[in-house]
């Protein structure tokens, strides 16, 4: 027989898992919505020549699909690459603030504790269009911090420069046509040490100690915005270079902006991030929990002002984020200080027992009719006699209990109550609720879900 389960780095998703994804989802998405986004979906596979070339050695991780119908595709890698696409498909489109939530494909090797996945959710937001400089910028990474915060996790934003990161291996003497192969080596110094990093350097890329130890020189310095800035700046070899001026320009002028949105104090400058996709051509960023954790980076992103005019005469600059929603829901669900709410708010209970007692099945079928028509998630048990402990033991972690009984029910009346952890039968009928007409009972239960909303999610 064979063995069921899910393919390696896939999963299933159910119950409660699929309640605190739909949160990170919801909550995410209003930030978005409060800067003026709006939604884009595309084809889960797009033509291979649309992927190719696109993510340097990464490129071996695409799903490639057979071939149908004379059209060669793969298995979307990002949700970035797609987006320029379609731009480029759209010339009409000046300006946009983009969002996209849904599922990408890598041909990884999973490691599911860590969260990192072969099938995996990506949830991006891109500005693209001609702005002012670095205003979109410092908006992004605004909207990072907004969303973390939202979140309720503490993060650092790394961020770099590509342009600066490209001339400080200039000045070190990295020949032009090997720039991104070092640029790609550099990009695991968070993962392994400077000592592993320069012996593939030197082994596998081709570059020579000297110029291997000089970038790690300059690729280790990390620190405040302001502090890296001033280091770079104090460089006469450094700052002479026209790719590292440009960057220092856009640098200078972000941290004003960042200041002015009281965020630059949660945002570091790593000068050995380098993002290894190729596309990226200014700004580069990753976002780190503050504690230690073991899932790396849970959103990444850059400015990519080329990746459209390789698809259209028309280039549109861009720059955009991707937070991981995989690694994000691993955080949040190895949290135990809070909980998310359950997926029902109210658990309708018949009270009653005996040879005669009816069950009141017709009753809780009506009164569920009422909650769901006023869009209150309701649940009763589906039994026609259902004993009373075990419709309280059902309704546990559910914060809202109608309780409904003959003798109430013949004047119209039902109790709410809040739920309460219920060890035995004589403690469940201690606690009997409020009276409440079947008239006020959506604007009564409102009321206690309102109270619990404002003291928690």
């Amino acid at each position: 027989m064979t063995t069921l389960k899910t393919p390696k780095g896939t999963r299933d998703w159910a119950g409660e898992d699929v309640l605190l994804r739909d949160y990170i989802f919801q909550t995410i998405t209003d930030v978005f919505k409060c800067h003026g986004a709006v939604s884009l979906d595309t084809p889960v596979f797009e033509l291979r020549d649309v992927l190719a070339g696109k993510y340097g050695e990464d490129s071996r991780l695409i799903y490639n699909l057979e071939d149908q119908g004379g059209e060669l595709c793969s298995l979307r890698y990002d949700l970035t690459v797609p987006f320029a696409r379609w731009l480029a498909m759209h010339r009409n489109v000046k300006q946009i603030k983009r969002y996209q939530i849904a599922k990408v494909y890598r041909r990884d090797q999973p490691a599911i504790a860590r969260g990192r996945l072969r099938e995996f959710y990506q949830c991006d937001f891109d500005i693209a269009g001609i702005y002012d400089p670095m205003i979109p910028d410092a908006e992004i990474l605004s909207i990072i911090l907004e969303v973390f915060k939202a979140l309720d996790l503490e993060v650092t934003i790394k961020l770099n420069h590509r342009r600066i990161l490209d001339g400080i291996f200039e000045v070190a003497g990295v020949p032009a046509e090997k720039i991104r192969l070092v640029s790609s080596a550099v990009d695991k110094l968070d993962k392994v040490t400077w000592a592993e990093v320069k012996k593939e350097m030197v082994e596998e890329k081709g570059i020579s100690e000297l110029v291997a130890d000089r970038i790690g020189e300059y690729v280790r310095c990390s620190g405040s915005i302001s502090e890296i800035i001033n280091v770079l700046e104090s460089n006469k070899e450094l700052n002479t270079n026209e790719n590292i001026k440009a960057g220092l320009d856009d640098m200078n002028l972000l941290l004003s902006y960042l200041e002015a949105l009281n965020v630059a104090d949660k945002i570091s400058f790593d000068l050995s991030l380098a993002r290894g996709l190729d596309y990226y051509s200014g700004l580069i960023y990753e976002v780190v929990l503050i504690s230690a954790n073991q899932v790396g980076s849970i959103a990444a992103g850059g400015r990519y002002d080329n990746l459209v005019g390789m698809y259209s005469k028309h280039p549109i600059p861009c720059i955009g984020i991707s937070f991981g929603v995989d690694r994000i829901f691993t955080l949040l669900n190895a949290r135990q200080n809070k909980t998310l709410s359950e997926a029902v708010d109210v658990y309708i209970l018949a009270a009653g027992s005996g040879k005669d007692w009816s069950g009141l099945l017709l009753e809780r079928m009506a009164v569920a009719r009422q909650l769901w028509d006023a869009g209150i998630r309701a649940v009763f048990t589906a039994k026609v006699k259902p004993k009373l402990l075990q419709q309280f033991t059902a309704s546990e972690g559910v914060s809202i209990v109608v309780i409904l009984g003959e003798d109430e029910l013949a004047t119209g009346q039902v109790r709410v109550k809040k739920n309460i952890e219920v060890k035995d039968k004589e403690t469940a009928q201690k606690d009997r609720g409020q009276l409440v007409s079947r008239d006020d009972l959506v604007q009564e239960v409102k009321k206690l879900m309102e109270k619990d909303r404002s003291s928690g999610f």
